[in-house]
């Protein structure tokens, strides 16, 4: 999500019509931090190669809505929203689409339909950092692919945030079971991009 992101919308057009349909919903709802166009196309060409797309922070479905546009048509995708309120919207969103889920709940919800081909790690930080963030060997199939958004792009090495080394990033950069790198979306915009390499042993965290 990223803070003006419903607002990157107002004079765009051709943009998937379950994309736009997600953007009304989030300006109704007086909901700002969609995701951004942006990130969305990369999205959108990242489902394209997934059978199993997971998501957390759904919000209003914006983000959801570049997925489920760009997935094949036998794509199941799955989204958690702790916020009931933004669940119950994000789920009318997407009534028509049956292989789209949208569940309520902690983003650690995320690890009972997995392993994913493609998961998106979003909603200000959930999964992302912490003591004990999202276990990649549990969460992607081998080969998958593991998306970190709303980043603003490393201008130095190591990669700082708030005057500090961002250790959140350096944590997915530096993970042994992942090839990861930085891909710049626009001047202010970052996010990345990481897969799951073959034979890796699982990791033993817990949920």
């Amino acid at each position: 999500m990223s803070i003006n992101g419903t607002a990157a919308y107002a004079d765009l057009t051709g943009v998937p019509p379950l994309v736009g349909r997600a953007v009304r919903v989030a300006r109704q709802a007086g909901f700002a931090p969609s995701c951004r166009p942006e990130q969305g196309r990369l999205l959108y060409a990242l489902a394209g190669g997934a059978e199993t797309i997971g998501e957390t922070g759904t919000g209003c479905g914006v983000g959801l809505a570049w997925l489920a546009s760009g997935a094949g048509p036998g794509a199941r995708l799955v989204s958690v929203e702790r916020d009931a309120r933004l669940a119950s919207l994000a789920a009318q969103v997407f009534a028509d689409h049956p292989r789209v889920s949208v569940i309520r709940g902690d983003w650690r919800e995320i690890y009972r339909d997995g392993p994913y081909d493609l998961l998106v790690l979003d909603g200000g930080g959930q999964g992302k950092s912490g003591e004990r963030p999202a276990d990649p060997h549990r969460l992607l199939t081998p080969g998958g692919t593991l998306v970190i958004d709303d980043l603003t792009p490393a201008r130095h090495w190591p990669p700082r945030f708030g005057g500090a080394v961002d250790r959140a990033r350096m944590h997915w950069l530096g993970h042994p079971g992942l090839d990861a790198a930085e891909l710049r979306l626009a001047p202010d915009l970052a996010a990345l991009v990481a897969t799951r390499r073959f034979g890796e042993t699982p990791g033993t965290a817990d949920r």
